[in-house]
């Protein structure tokens, strides 16, 4: 009986255990990417003063007005989703329209909820374009600046350190006509 229980209870960890991967969603390096951009976006937003200068980059990325930025907040979402969700719409036909969002929020909220990576495949739309986005938005001002200086620096350091002219090629001397018979 004892045996029978155990295997039993076996069986049923090893048809858990084979089942767990098609309920954990894999998540790609572009997802990664995407989810640690909206989560330095988050956390800028969560700054003092920080709320209103994220949802300007986001005004300013998709070209929308702050009703639309409202709405997508009042949906409990934070600024890192709404910039990937705005990201996602602008990619469909028709652009960042309240029909694009509502299906891109409806397939993110689910039943069944889905991934970046899976809405995106579903709707036939590469990732990569709206990664680039958010990451771009999430980019330190300040790291920016200090980067685009060092790159000032160099630039002035190489023509400070002008090329050396070649050396003019000397002329070849005439060879002395061999033999002594004249």
């Amino acid at each position: 009986m004892k045996n029978n229980k155990l295997q039993l209870m076996l069986a049923g960890l090893f048809l858990c255990a084979a089942a767990m991967p098609a309920f954990a969603e894999e998540r790609t390096g572009d997802e990664k990417k995407l989810e640690a951009g909206a989560a330095v976006l988050d956390k800028d937003a969560a700054k003092p003063e920080g709320e209103k200068p994220v949802a300007e980059k986001i005004k300013a990325e998709f070209s929308v007005d702050d009703a639309r930025v409202q709405s997508l907040r009042d949906k409990k979402l934070g600024y890192g989703e709404i910039s990937i969700a705005l990201g996602l719409a602008q990619g469909l036909p028709g652009g960042i329209t309240d029909a694009n969002v509502d299906k891109i929020m409806a397939l993110r909220q689910g039943p069944p909820v889905m991934g970046w990576g899976k809405i995106s495949k579903s709707l036939n739309l590469k990732l990569g374009p709206v990664v680039s986005k958010v990451h771009k938005m999430s980019a330190d001002p300040k790291k920016d600046k200090k980067a685009e200086n060092e790159k000032v620096k160099k630039g002035e350091k190489m023509e400070k350190h002008e090329k050396m002219e070649k050396h003019e090629k000397m002329e070849k001397r005439e060879k002395p006509e061999m033999g002594g018979k004249h």
